[in-house]
């Protein structure tokens, strides 16, 4: 059978058998992004977003999504022009092997659209299906906080520069002091 789709804004029909799962049906259309681990549901290498859900494709059955939206990693950006939750890993040295990267930024990206400004027990807990064996999770964590200002900042340049109320940008803060 043929899926129809939209990923990544584009409508794609792919091929699938009743046994794929939606990370074999992307995987064999190019889209690499998303990666093969556990298959279990367990570490969130293979985190796509479905329907503006962040989802774990490696046991989402691919004919349940007929019809549905897929944002992967691939969508977000390019290598000269990094989405801003992607710029924010880069930035903070928080991925080493990459492997659970794609997966992170496709969570951290469902966590932002869901909440944009969370604390970091609501980043902790957004993020707690995903795993990662290199970074120790607290760069990760930065990365997370950072895009979150960057999104605002980026969603505040859209609107002209101006400020929402209760907007925590305009708050003064002592340049000398550490942020550490």
């Amino acid at each position: 059978m043929d899926l129809n789709l939209t990923v990544n804004e584009k409508q794609v029909s792919l091929p699938a058998t009743g046994s794929d799962s939606l990370l074999d049906v992307l995987r064999q259309a190019g889209y690499t992004g998303a990666k093969r681990g556990c298959e279990t549901g367990d570490c969130g290498f293979c985190t796509v977003i479905l329907d503006g859900e962040p989802i774990k494709s490696c046991t989402q059955p691919a004919v349940a999504v007929d019809g549905g939206t897929v944002e992967t990693i691939e969508g977000l950006g390019t290598q000269d022009d990094l989405h801003p939750i992607q710029a924010a890993f880069v930035d903070n040295a928080a991925l080493q092997c990459g492997f659970c990267i794609p997966g992170m930024i496709m969570r951290t990206k469902g966590l932002l659209d869901e909440n944009p400004d969370p604390d970091e027990a609501e980043i902790r807990a957004g993020l707690s299906g995903n795993i990662c064996r290199c970074t120790g999770y607290e760069k990760i964590l930065d990365a997370v906080q950072d895009a979150a200002k960057r999104l605002d900042e980026s969603s505040m340049a859209a609107d002209g520069g101006r400020e929402r109320p209760n907007d925590e940008s305009s708050v003064s803060c002592d340049l000398g002091e550490s942020n550490e």
